[in-house]
């Protein structure tokens, strides 16, 4: 009984830890907008990062949207959702997005998360429906980025 209480505990506290960790990451990453010309800002060591990868930069810019709400109706259901990072390029009509994820095993979710990226294409495509829709993941315990849907 006590093993099970004790795996039970460090389990909730585990958890715990990781939505904590996810919360902050995400107020940190709100404030990151990478300029070159006027200089960056937010946090310099999450900054070294993102430039670290080219592909996540334009994400990053002032250009970029961050924490986008989007709402629709997907298969007669109403879905309320909010995009962390979205990309309109409305010269070449494509719209890229991502959805930062703290888990150290990339696995755990990866449906689940499929699932919730492919909720968002949808709403997008509704409202942009001649747009090409991409959508990827920043895994923040490495720093990778993923593409996970295309519509």
């Amino acid at each position: 009984m006590t093993q099970s209480l004790n795996s039970f505990l460090q389990n909730a506290i585990s958890k715990q830890h990781a939505v904590e960790h996810g919360t902050r990451m995400h107020v940190l990453l709100q404030k990151i907008v990478i300029d070159d010309e006027s200089g960056d800002v937010g946090d310099k060591d999450i900054v070294a990062k993102i430039k670290y990868n080219p592909d996540l930069v334009p994400f990053f810019l002032s250009t970029a949207k961050t924490e986008v709400p989007i709402a629709g109706f997907i298969d007669n259901h109403f879905v309320s959702r909010r995009i962390d990072r979205l990309l309109i390029d409305h010269n070449n009509k494509t719209i890229r997005f991502i959805d930062y994820k703290t888990d150290l095993n990339t696995t755990d979710f990866y449906d689940k998360y499929k699932i919730q990226l492919t909720e968002y294409a949808k709403l997008l495509k509704s409202a942009y429906p001649k747009y090409k829709i991409s959508g990827f993941i920043l895994w923040l315990n490495n720093w990778v980025l993923e593409h996970l849907v295309s519509l």
